[in-house]
């Protein structure tokens, strides 16, 4: 029997066999990291909750006294009060009034000077040296100079904003754009697009998820100046409300206030990343394959 005759032999019999048997083999249950989410997300609450809890025992044992800070249930008690007067709703809404505004003129001034820079050599030459120079510059150096240029109103509490909040969109925009591949360029002069079209079409689209990533952190970085501004000469707010306490020594009231600026912080970020997903799901189907 030649070699040929056997591997067709053996190939037969191989065949048979698969065919005689009919039964569907079981496929392995996978279970996914989404399955196993739910049930274990729970884990992640169990540091937190011990945190609580030991500070409260210290509390109540007379470890950690009142003066240097609340125990939870008493800044729990003094939150719902802070509620019931309305002191607490009404400094809420004034810092998220600056936040806002600070955080529209800082987002446009950015992404518009990142536009400049990225686009054209010469317009980074004008413009990231400069940038360069007032990301450098701390915030507290800052403050007496725009005290005696704009008062002591609310127009250099939202500039502080303003100014923090554009570099980080200045400079991870600047980087999208710059990253974006030249070959699209090449098919974009292929298929003669204008100057408009491109950035359009091309680069915008190109650039935006890294001006999201600047996004989320501009908006952390807006309550941080937030708290910076409203230290000075403040008459509402977060950060008067904190400052008020601390002359009194209130360590509930500035654990509130804290927790509050986190809590807005979260909020504002889960809203990034809502629009995130929303706007790159071409990217999360492409690596769903």
């Amino acid at each position: 029997m030649s070699v040929v005759e056997l591997r067709s032999e053996l190939r037969g019999e191989l065949g048979g066999a698969v065919r005689a048997d009919p039964r569907p083999r079981p496929r392995p249950q996978l279970r996914s990291a989404g399955a196993r989410g739910p049930r274990r997300g729970w884990h992640r609450w169990v540091s937190p909750l011990a945190v609580v809890l030991l500070w409260q025992l210290a509390s109540a044992l007379g470890l950690l006294p009142a003066r240097l800070l609340a125990a939870p249930s008493q800044i729990a008690v003094t939150a719902l009060d802070l509620v019931r007067s309305g002191t607490l709703p009404t400094a809420i809404a004034v810092s998220l009034e600056r936040v806002l505004l600070g955080f529209a003129a800082g987002a446009v001034a950015g992404v518009g000077l990142a536009l400049v820079a990225g686009l054209s050599r010469p317009g980074e030459n004008a413009v990231d040296p400069l940038m360069q120079m007032l990301r450098a510059l701390p915030f507290f150096g800052l403050i007496p100079l725009f005290i005696l240029w704009f008062g002591i109103g609310e127009t250099p509490k939202v500039l502080l904003v303003a100014l923090a909040v554009s570099f980080p969109l200045y400079l991870n925009t600047f980087a999208g754009i710059r990253g974006v591949d030249a070959k699209l360029a090449e098919v974009a002069r292929t298929l003669r697009l204008g100057r408009a079209a491109l950035v359009r079409h091309i680069v915008l689209p190109g650039a935006l998820p890294q001006t999201l990533v600047g996004l989320r952190q501009s908006l952390g970085v807006a309550w941080l100046a937030l708290i910076v501004a409203e230290q000075v000469n403040a008459d509402a707010g977060l950060g008067y409300m904190i400052n008020d306490a601390r002359e009194f020594l209130r360590t509930d009231v500035i654990v509130v206030g804290l927790l509050v600026y986190s809590a807005l912080g979260l909020l504002t970020d889960a809203l990034v990343r809502l629009l995130e997903r929303r706007a790159l799901v071409w990217r999360r189907e492409f690596l769903s394959r």
